[in-house]
């Protein structure tokens, strides 16, 4: 009698899970990184309120307010502890609560007056901006967790 073979010999199952165990060890590190990215996108939505209140400030004109001064300071989130401004309307946000790789590093935005140039509050008051610089000097956080349009570039 001739027995007819049925199913996957052991050896072609170990070349599977072999397979299966390589795509994840590639997959699962890049999925973490775009969990933080996404999470991070969060951070600079919260710090868009300080860039419209600064924006603001500028366009107005009057007098500087000072470091800490320009009206969106306390904008705290789940992934944000904390959000400073300086004399010049540069916000920094502290970030929390994503991953130990980016939690307590801190990400900017500066006011730009032309491309490339920062805005000086102390010359530029009453003048529209030309833009923001995201991740620029003064963020700490790798660049590969940063959202594409803030990699400071």
């Amino acid at each position: 009698m001739l027995r007819v073979a049925r199913g996957f010999t052991l050896i072609e199952l170990m070349i599977t899970v072999a397979i299966i165990g390589i795509l994840a060890s590639v997959a699962l590190p890049a999925y973490q990184d775009y969990t933080i990215r996404a999470k991070m996108s969060e951070v600079i939505l919260a710090m868009s309120s300080c860039r419209t209140s600064i924006t603001e400030l500028y366009q107005s004109g009057g007098s500087p307010p000072g470091a800490d001064n320009w009206g969106c300071e306390a904008v705290t989130s789940k992934f944000v502890a904390s959000l400073a401004t300086d004399d010049d309307g540069k916000a920094t946000a502290t970030v929390r609560n994503i991953s130990a790789s980016v939690n307590n590093l801190v990400v900017t935005m500066t006011p730009l007056v032309t491309a490339g140039v920062p805005a000086d509050s102390a010359a530029n008051m009453g003048q529209s901006l030309y833009g923001w610089l995201c991740g620029s000097t003064g963020t700490t956080i790798d660049k590969k967790y940063l959202p594409s349009s803030c990699r400071g570039i």
